[in-house]
């Protein structure tokens, strides 16, 4: 097994990886008892090699790795690559360019929602996955033959499956959503940590501003303790409590302390004074200069029945076409849709809008009808002919009055129905320009 513990042979192989068209990487983590994740080991791969770096090692210094991440002319192959990426950042303020996700790159190509490495190896090359190093600690040394094994097989493997997928992008012409979906993965904004945005993950949870306020405070004077301290957010202070404290807005060491939830003691350490002066910080904040408090919507009303609809049309659609559907578009797109037909959402820009938008305006406006056939939810398209009504049934396609499009991809959750064909050889060019 090739483990590589120097600086000296890292950049070796850093150079020999550079003349590559692609490479595929991966990394193994460990965060359950940091805030930022703690890199153990890096794995790369060509068609020609595939090593594994122990980033732990005594002396070694990444540099040529994050070289090499940012050398444009070769493509960077990852599965799933957000939280590999977001090390990157936080190490070396560095996003690998050109980016491949073949997760991302899979949904376009019909295999589901973040469908996992180990499927796509199943579909693609017929290869079980060995999971039972899937759990091991990356940080004890030395590292064991079956866990460097393991890890050589996440890159290994990927070879292959960024081969089929980039076959079936071409075939398909999808590129350009790809690159639509690859945007967020790329961008310094995704992976910054900013303490004054912490609130935004409960931003359903202020019904006032006063709650809002206090909230913002709170989440990022915790915030800035766990990145300083370098430990999850809940060994500060866990979600249930911030909420409880933010509501609650205590102004004294024994208000906070007679909270249910609130650690005992707590209120008279360091750490109860902070958050008493997080609290009324937050309670003197200007109500105008606050954002606006989004209501969580819920399907319901006038438009629940709405939704409903479009949640069937978007899985019609989604499996008519071999895409994802949570790619075309999300529950709150669907809401913001059943309300407003203007919705400033993904779902109605962009290729989005032309292979479901557009079907959902005209679902609303009742010039569209599903219904099933033969087990399959198919659409009914209403033409503006003369003589046809809003409550009249739609006519035969022969007439040109109507045509009915039937969803022909139900088993499309595989590679296989999926189109996907065999990888390319090893021998032929796969550069591609990608985000």
């Amino acid at each position: 097994m090739s483990l590589i513990s120097s600086t000296h042979e890292l950049a070796q192989a850093c150079a020999r990886f550079a003349r590559h068209e692609f490479v595929t990487v991966d990394t193994e983590f460990l965060r359950e008892t940091t805030f930022w994740p703690k890199v153990c080991v890096i794995q790369i791969a060509s068609d020609e090699e595939a090593i594994a770096v122990d980033a732990l090692a005594d002396g070694i210094d990444l540099t040529p790795f994050f070289a090499l991440m940012r050398d444009t002319a070769v493509v960077k192959v990852f599965h799933a690559a957000r939280q590999d990426v977001e090390i990157m950042w936080h190490l070396a303020r560095t996003i690998p360019a050109p980016l491949f996700d073949t997760q991302v790159a899979a949904m376009v190509c019909g295999f589901g929602d973040q469908v996992s490495y180990g499927e796509l190896v199943q579909s693609l090359c017929k290869v079980a996955i060995d999971k039972s190093s899937r759990f091991t600690d990356w940080s004890r040394r030395p590292l064991s033959e079956a866990q460097i094994a393991y890890a050589l097989a996440d890159v290994t493997y990927l070879r292959d499956v960024y081969r089929a997928l980039l076959d079936k992008l071409d075939k398909s012409s999808r590129k350009d959503w790809l690159s639509d979906e690859m945007a967020p993965l790329i961008a310094p904004a995704t992976y910054e940590q900013h303490p004054e945005n912490a609130w935004e993950r409960f931003r359903h949870r202020a019904r006032k501003p006063r709650d809002l306020a206090v909230l913002m405070d709170l989440c990022a004077w915790r915030e800035r303790e766990a990145q300083t301290r370098d430990v999850p957010r809940s060994r500060i202070l866990k979600d249930d409590v911030l909420i409880e404290v933010a509501l609650a807005a205590p102004r004294t060491p024994e208000a906070l302390g007679n909270l249910r939830a609130f650690p005992r003691g707590m209120e008279r350490a360091r750490a109860g004074a902070e958050i008493l002066a997080a609290i009324e910080h937050g309670l003197a904040r200007d109500p105008k200069s606050l954002p606006k408090i989004e209501r969580d919507r819920r399907p319901g009303g006038s438009t629940g029945a709405t939704v409903e609809l479009l949640k069937v049309l978007l899985r019609q659609v989604s499996e008519k076409h071999g895409v994802a559907a949570k790619m075309v578009a999300t529950v709150d797109d669907l809401d913001a849709i059943a309300s407003d037909d203007a919705a400033d959402v993904a779902a109605m820009r962009g290729w989005r809008r032309e292979i479901f938008g557009m079907k959902a305006l005209e679902l609303k406006r009742g010039k569209l009808a599903l219904t099933v056939e033969r087990g399959r939810v198919i659409t009914l398209e209403w033409q503006d002919a003369p003589g046809v009504g809003a409550h009249e049934a739609p006519q035969d396609s022969a007439n040109g009055s109507a045509d009915a499009s039937t969803s022909e991809a139900t088993n499309e959750a595989t590679g296989e129905a999926a189109g996907v064909d065999a990888p390319a050889p090893a021998g032929e060019s796969q550069r591609a320009q990608f985000a």
